[in-house]
């Protein structure tokens, strides 16, 4: 794995630990709307993580078929055009829903790229 690869899913990896950091000890998406403060915050890492996808080469991409890299980039788009469109519930259940999975899977590329 290249360092520039090594160095984006690091970053990817950082910014979902924000997003789930933010949202600990919030407990609805009602809630989470409401906390403009983190609501912002965790789009704007949403924007990150899409941003450093961009940024992967498109090898890493190949070998890693499993994480859906075109709909992490396209949920930036969404966030960074549409911002006052963005539903809190649909990034609620993301977080929750999608974002542990894509954290396991990311984490699971770095015991085979030091090999």
């Amino acid at each position: 794995m290249s360092k520039k690869d090594k160095a984006n899913l690091l970053a990817i990896l950082d910014a979902i630990e924000k997003i789930l950091g933010y949202v600990q000890d919030i407990d609805s998406a009602g809630q989470y709307y409401q906390n403009a403060l983190v609501f912002d915050a965790t789009l704007m890492n949403f924007v990150v993580i899409g941003e450093m996808v961009d940024r992967l080469s498109a090898s890493l991409k190949e070998q890693e078929p499993d994480i859906d890299w075109q709909r992490v980039k396209d949920f930036r788009n969404l966030v960074a055009h549409d911002y006052l469109g963005v539903d809190a519930e649909e990034v609620w259940q993301i977080i929750h829903s999608h974002l542990p999975i894509l954290k396991t899977k990311i984490q699971s590329i770095f015991p085979r790229a030091d090999n």
